[in-house]
């Protein structure tokens, strides 16, 4: 595993890409759910998680649309595999520096709850882990590597959450 302080690249070289966490820890839990349910069951809800669930996503999906739509307004790349040409700091960002982890959290959370899927919600410590060790903080050192002064001063405005 590659040291987040050295960056060589024209990316971050995160270890996982976001949507292969998030996706896998779901899916995981959704397998575990089906054979070894702690709760209802998966898909067992009454309605009321199911409508609080679908919300939730609509809400984490809402997000990160925006965050997204922010990066392609700016000019620059969405994917972490690719080089970020551009420091995006209003919107969205200027509130939290990782709405687009913030929105999939929520997305997750909300699926999980609709599916009734308890096995993903105890996955969510881990992958929420994985994502700042594994993507945020080579992320961090990719944008201070590549905007120096200026991110770090953004950082210090800017909370990396809420």
């Amino acid at each position: 595993m590659r040291d987040p302080d050295t960056v060589n690249e024209r990316h971050a070289g995160v270890s996982i890409q976001p949507p292969v966490l998030f996706l896998g820890a779901f899916v995981a839990g959704c397998l575990l759910e089906l054979f070894m349910p702690i709760g209802p069951g998966l898909a067992e809800g009454t309605r009321r998680p199911i409508w609080i669930g679908l919300g939730l996503a609509v809400i984490g999906a809402g997000i990160a649309a925006k965050a997204v739509s922010q990066f392609t307004e700016a000019g620059t790349s969405v994917p972490v595999h690719q080089p970020t040409d551009v420091l995006v700091t209003n919107g969205l960002y200027a509130v939290s520096r990782n709405p687009i982890y913030i929105a999939l959290i929520i997305f997750y959370v909300g699926l999980s709850i609709a599916l009734t899927t308890g096995w993903a919600l105890l996955f969510l410590p881990i992958v929420i882990a994985v994502l700042q060790k594994g993507v945020i903080e080579r992320e961090e050192a990719y944008l201070t590597h590549e905007f120096g002064e200026t991110y770090e001063a953004y950082k210090e405005k800017v909370p990396r959450w809420l």
